[in-house]
């Protein structure tokens, strides 16, 4: 049933928590002028996500190419009006990515930078479900790409796994918060690599480079992640993207930098981009493997500070109408809270305790 479904026969819902627990999350306001707080016992997290062409409208001359029918793309994304893209994805830094997760984070209590990981995780076996070439593939991956990734996808739980000091397109330190501050907005904003205010002494004490580049390759090294601490109280914001993972119609091929593209055949597709290996995620969907799971957590305890979810819901089936009207309740409901609080998310109403340092 699943494994010759066509790809125009799903749709994508993005949802976001501080666990595990899908049944815990809510609808993330892809695209849209909104930003979603995430709070629990660790952290105060803002969160929105971008993702290019999220309805599924693309260029009609692509859809008339020689030799192909006229596709009638249906909507992709939900709820059915969500914005197709946004303006990210004008901005020099990103112009050629095709997602985004940004965020910013207030922790509640220190964490070592070492043990603050981001990447993908899964219940249950995908290795009969990864195409040949797939190992190899990611290892380049790891060589050309992220050196720091560490994990196994061809375990009983796959991982993959990266420190996110090291892995984080953008990072940016800003400043200590007080009890009454606002929880920060990141919608309205790009992040990029720096610091604000007294965030810019707490980058320089701690050694960090200002290019991007040049922090990842700092923090590569588990000694320097070691050294460094994510102090409690204090905004640290990031951004992760890439064009690797594709959420359109647009089928490419990606071979050691060389991109051929068209329209897939079966309709719209949602592929992960690797060097030398494109994976359609639709030729390897069944009853329980449907979703991409992002989360950013502790690998020395096991907290979680949030989960981001991409799921495949397949149409025309019991479940479907269900996720369709509680995506548009839930944006609506967020959309009338959003007005009537002006856009902000909130107070923090609470603050670090004082270290010894500042008591004496």
């Amino acid at each position: 049933m699943f494994g010759g479904t066509q790809a125009h026969k799903y749709r994508l819902k993005v949802t976001a928590g501080a666990e595990y627990n899908p049944d815990s999350h809510k609808i993330v306001p892809v695209n849209r002028d909104q930003t979603l707080r995430i709070e629990n016992d660790l952290a105060t997290v803002s969160l929105c996500v971008r993702i290019q062409n999220y309805t599924g409208e693309h260029d009609p001359h692509l859809s008339a190419a020689p030799g192909k029918k006229k596709l009638t793309i249906r909507k992709q994304g939900y709820p059915d009006d969500s914005p197709e893209t946004h303006p990210y994805f004008s901005h020099p830094l990103h112009q050629n990515d095709q997602y985004s997760i940004s965020f910013a984070i207030v922790f509640k209590k220190p964490v070592n930078g070492n043990d603050l990981i981001f990447g993908n995780d899964f219940d249950r076996p995908i290795r009969d479900r990864l195409p040949p070439g797939f190992n190899a593939a990611l290892k380049l991956v790891k060589w050309t790409i992220d050196p720091a990734m560490d994990g196994d996808a061809y375990a009983d739980k796959p991982h993959l796994y990266s420190p996110a000091v090291a892995a984080l397109n953008q990072f940016r330190i800003g400043e200590t918060i007080a009890k009454n501050d606002e929880v920060p907005t990141v919608h309205d904003v790009v992040v990029e690599e720096g610091a604000d205010g007294s965030g810019v002494e707490e980058r320089a004490q701690w050694g960090i480079p200002e290019g991007v580049a040049e922090r990842r390759k700092m923090f590569q090294n588990e000694e320097e992640r070691k050294k460094f601490v994510f102090e409690p109280g204090r905004v640290y914001s990031a951004d992760f993207g890439n064009p690797y993972l594709v959420f359109n119609g647009w089928s490419t091929l990606v071979y050691l930098g060389l991109q051929m593209g068209g329209w897939a055949d079966d309709g719209l597709d949602f592929s992960l981009r690797l060097p030398g290996l494109t994976v359609h995620a639709t030729k390897f969907i069944d009853e329980k493997n449907h979703d991409l799971r992002y989360v950013l957590k502790n690998r020395e305890t096991g907290e979680v500070y949030f989960v981001v979810l991409f799921t495949l819901i397949l149409l025309d089936t019991e479940k479907e109408p269900e996720v369709k009207e509680r995506s548009k309740q839930e944006i609506q409901e967020s959309t009338e809270k959003h007005g009537e609080n002006e856009g902000k998310l909130g107070k923090f109403e609470w603050e670090p305790e004082p270290s010894a340092g500042d008591v004496e």
